[in-house]
């Protein structure tokens, strides 16, 4: 059996690797690959797990006090457009790509047949966030976004822009872009007033407009709504067009086209448009974010015209499980963090993860980070299934009505616990935790755009509305809960799954009074309905992942460190993080839990924060107060 993890044994939460230290992440991928895909991509995570660790977490450091600079001109007075990154960036981009972060899941790598399941591009994106949090990682979802959108809508017009999209070599690569947001609109993508032109004489759309909001601005193949002439008015009338950073009557721009100048590129070797600033942000540095005005810029169009609200939204889908992949990683860089000062810092003359309110805290922590990483993989595998069938030409109508109600969810309940760990990770290191030098500083900034990105919480609970209502995603989920509550048969999960059957008839209860409410109290009421589809799915996954663990079927062994295999089999772990999640989500607790003697983050410390195993047995042991 797998022995517990000394996080005392380091410093910080660097120069390791953070794949062999979160066993978290590893359950899940092994749940939801196919098991062939695992077996191939284990090493491969852990040898990007150490690359991240050790180089990536130091760029990532440096980069956020000396972020990318836009040159909006040269010493002319011609616009260039040109954004200079240090050295440190580049180095992060180049390993990342090369590893195959967006490439393995669109194409097949070197020795398979077919490309990896979607999964693995999420998986590679957390571990990628451990270090580069929402920085660098922007870019890498929004490149994994628009090769999204050409392969499922490119009529094969931009096939060199999708293959530089897809691209594992560095001097071939493009990364992508979204223009979407406008000063008038932001939420309201329908009042989008850019505009497109054809240009009969030189083949390329002309589009018109300003764009608010654009990360990774000098992306070498973005995407952008505009609309069309004679195109009806709201979100029916938007076309979705690719913009290049270079000038596209010279070939699709690549890193290495761009690499190549002697020097700044010159104004002639770009698309026309301005850059007029860069944003000053609270954080995410890595992500050059700033303001667009397109005059006639030339660009082509993605589908058919009139599409592009629905490719924005097959878009969405994959952008939102980015951020809430994201939001686990980090996550799981302030919960190392916390593990490893807590270990290590001496007060009273114990470490402080010796005191029962630490260990209280430590736990709660971990059991967060189980809960947002188990509900984020069920809905990635959910994403990766439709994405198969779909390569395949294969129906999926229950995975993608299923997918429609927790990809939402997972960006919205995710994005929050980020903001809540990293501020706690803050507070553990006390005065420490607030200077810029340490990490948990750059956690905390990040973490806060995760709410912003891709829809705010708002806007994503009225998008939980229309799957319920439109695709009618009930059916799929109420099905899918009394699946996984029926698997979770072991004694010593019965108490836990009384009370999320209880919470499970509730929460029906509540979708079939919102269904018949008018539409006023049905929005009022979107948000709270949301955190609880996330509360009673969460806690029924969380329980079925107890049985496989207790049945020894959750992993066949771990990745240690240097990537040998640690032994592992049948364990109650699970079955104590599932107890500990409904305790504090679900269960009614008398006084708050005050008066009723339970002493789990004590008991079970070592299981729940450090992965020491427990054996099956042991579960049915009473702990009675002192």
């Amino acid at each position: 059996m797998s022995e517990a993890i000394d996080y005392g044994q380091f410093e910080e939460g660097r120069h390791c690797n953070y794949w062999a230290l979160d066993r978290t992440i590893q359950r899940e991928l092994a749940r939801v690959y196919p098991d062939e895909a695992f077996a191939w991509a284990k090493p491969r995570l852990s040898d990007f797990g150490s690359v991240v660790g050790h180089t990536l977490a130091d760029n990532a450091d440096y980069v956020d006090s000396h972020g990318p600079e836009l040159h909006t001109y040269d010493k002319h007075g011609e616009v260039q457009n040109f954004v200079r990154y240090p050295a440190e960036q580049l180095e992060t981009e180049r390993l990342a790509y090369e590893a195959g972060v967006v490439a393995d899941s669109f194409e097949a790598p070197p020795g398979r047949a077919e490309p990896m399941p979607l999964t693995h591009y999420f998986g590679m994106l957390y571990l990628l966030s451990y270090a580069e949090t929402s920085g660098f990682v922007c870019p890498v979802a929004m490149t994994a976004g628009a090769a999204h959108v050409l392969e499922k809508f490119d009529d094969g017009d931009l096939e060199n822009y999708y293959a530089a999209l897809t691209s594992r070599t560095h001097e071939e690569l493009v990364e992508g872009a979204m223009f979407l947001t406008e000063k008038q609109g932001g939420s309201d993508v329908g009042a989008a007033e850019t505009t497109a032109e054809y240009d009969e004489e030189t083949g390329y759309w002309r589009l018109t407009g300003e764009k608010w909001f654009c990360s990774n601005i000098d992306g070498e193949g973005t995407l952008a709504l505009a609309r069309t002439p004679e195109a009806p008015a709201g979100t029916d009338g938007l076309s979705m067009f690719l913009v290049p950073h270079g000038d596209p009557d010279q070939g699709v721009l690549t890193k290495g086209d761009r690499e190549a100048f002697d020097g700044d590129p010159p104004p002639e070797a770009l698309n026309d448009q301005y850059y007029r600033r860069l944003k000053d942000k609270l954080g995410t540095t890595a992500v050059p974010t700033g303001e667009v005005e397109l005059d006639g810029t030339k660009a082509m169009l993605v589908g058919e015209q009139e599409r592009g609200f629905k490719q924005m939204a097959e878009m969405l889908n994959l952008e939102r499980l980015s951020n809430a992949a994201g939001a686990c990683g980090i996550m799981g860089r302030a919960l190392l963090e916390s593990k490893i000062h807590a270990a290590e810092r001496e007060a009273f003359g114990s470490t402080i993860d010796e005191f029962p309110l630490m260990r209280a805290d430590l736990v709660d922590m971990a059991v967060d980070h189980e809960a947002a990483t188990a509900f984020t993989f069920e809905a990635a595998r959910l994403f990766a299934e439709r994405e198969r069938a779909a390569r395949a030409g294969e129906e999926a109508d229950r995975t993608y009505r299923l997918m429609r109600l927790l990809v939402p969810i997972a960006k919205l309940r995710t994005a929050r616990m980020a903001i809540e760990t990293t501020s706690y990770a803050m507070e553990i290191q006390g005065g420490n935790g607030y200077v810029d030098e340490f990490v948990t500083n750059r956690l905390l900034r990040d973490a806060q755009v995760l709410p912003i990105w891709e829809g705010t919480e708002n806007i994503l609970s009225l998008d939980v509305l229309r799957a319920l209502e439109r695709e009618q995603a009930h059916e799929p989920f109420v099905a899918t809960v009394e699946e996984m509550l029926s698997t979770a048969t072991h004694p010593a999960l019965a108490d836990t799954v009384a009370v999320v059957e209880e919470e499970f008839q509730g929460l029906t209860t509540a979708m079939a009074t919102l269904a018949a409410e008018d539409r006023d109290y049905a929005e009022l009421s979107a948000k709270r309905l949301s955190h609880y589809i996330f509360d009673v799915f969460t806690a029924a996954l969380l329980l079925e992942q107890a049985q496989a663990a207790l049945d020894g079927e959750a992993i066949d062994g771990w990745t240690g460190e240097g990537g040998n295999t640690v032994e592992a089999g049948p364990d109650g772990r699970m079955a104590i993080v599932a107890r500990r999640f409904v305790q504090t989500r679900l269960a009614d607790r008398e006084a708050r839990g005050i008066t009723g003697g339970g002493r789990l983050p004590l008991v079970w410390f070592e299981a729940v924060v450090n992965y020491a195993p427990v054996p099956p047995a042991h579960l049915a042991e009473t702990v009675t107060p002192d």
